[in-house]
């Protein structure tokens, strides 16, 4: 049965008209979902018997299964259990700015991402809109606390789930659910072009992160797989008509690997490669894992790239390390639970 999450506000009305009831009911439902947080139909007050009974008979309003939390300081990792019993994780991460929560969109990935643990798992589906809504929903009914940011960056390549993406979108930024604002929204991708060139037209002010990771073509095919695809030349072209389209400021990720891509001469490379665009990158140091071959690097070494891309005129950040204490690496909890 299909989950009641997965509507977005226009199908629910749609929903309703083609059922000969109001559409008005929708905003309704909508109410009773994201602001009141009912569980049941039934608790839905100001509705019809009949229509508690019809929603009843065509949709689920279940939850997700919490499986573990592992805290740490100003951070969180959270285990769920999905019906078919497979398993994805979120991470809430506690800012000075608000909570964020890093959210997974896929079981597994196809995109075989070396140093990437959820990559080394294939994927066995996408997950459903409901599924990466109610991973919001439940871990704000943990901290008891409303999320302000989101980034899609957790199990899973958003662009290859385009569909689902797009509409988690719109019910996670609409006012009447969850109402968080779409420039503190964040989808990354590892360089799907055609999703990209597509979701150019996307009418909200969503943020765009690239997973980069390496600034030629050699290194990055080795590390990704989908370089072979897309390669660097062609991303850095259609990024560059996204920016000019859009006007949005792109993100670059770059995971820095002990004696793989952290040296100078990646560090100028990379600053030639992104020169000028409306972008800025985030350095993130490696969570090192035991099934996966590489290292984090050296706090010296962040610190020369950081410096090299500064002096080259390049927008950058380091992103703060949390989660040091768990299994903070994407990927990582679910496989301890499954392995």
């Amino acid at each position: 049965m299909e989950s009641i999450y997965n509507l977005d506000l226009e199908s629910l009305k749609e929903y309703f008209i083609n059922n000969n009831d109001k559409k008005f009911r929708a905003e309704q439902v909508y109410e009773w979902l994201y602001k009141k947080r009912v569980s049941s139909f039934e608790a839905m007050t100001n509705l019809k018997k009949e229509t508690i009974s019809m929603l009843n008979e065509d949709f689920s309003i279940k939850k997700l299964e919490l499986v573990l939390v592992e805290r740490d300081v100003d951070v969180n990792k959270y285990l769920f259990k999905l019906s078919d019993g497979e398993h994805i994780e979120a991470v809430l991460m506690r800012h000075d700015y608000g909570n964020s929560i890093c959210i997974s969109s896929q079981v597994g990935c196809n995109m075989g991402c070396k140093f990437c643990e959820s990559g080394r798992r294939k994927k066995v589906r996408n997950l459903e809109t409901s599924e990466m809504v109610l991973q919001i929903m439940q871990v704000e009914e943990d901290i008891k606390s409303r999320i302000s940011h989101v980034v899609i960056m957790g199990i899973g390549e958003p662009f290859d789930n385009y569909d689902n993406i797009i509409r988690f979108l719109k019910i996670i930024n609409d006012p009447k659910a969850l109402e968080i604002g779409s420039r503190h929204i964040t989808v990354s991708t590892c360089g799907i072009i055609p999703k990209i060139e597509e979701f150019m037209n996307f009418p909200l002010q969503v943020n765009l992160a690239i997973s980069l990771h390496a600034p030629n073509d050699e290194l990055r095919s080795r590390l990704m797989p989908i370089n072979k695809a897309y390669p660097l030349k062609e991303l850095i072209k259609v990024l560059k008509k996204y920016t000019e389209k859009t006007n949005r400021r792109l993100t670059f990720e770059y995971i820095l690997l002990d004696g793989v891509n952290d040296t100078e001469a990646c560090a100028l490379e990379l600053s030639k490669l992104i020169s000028g665009m409306n972008a800025y990158v985030n350095l993130i140091p490696y969570n090192t894992t035991e099934n996966i071959q590489f290292n984090r690097s050296k706090t010296i070494q962040i610190m020369r790239f950081y410096d090299i891309l500064k002096k080259n005129k390049i927008n950058v950040t380091i992103r703060r390390e949390f989660g040091g204490n768990i299994s903070a690496a994407c990927g990582q909890l679910r496989s301890k639970e499954e392995c």
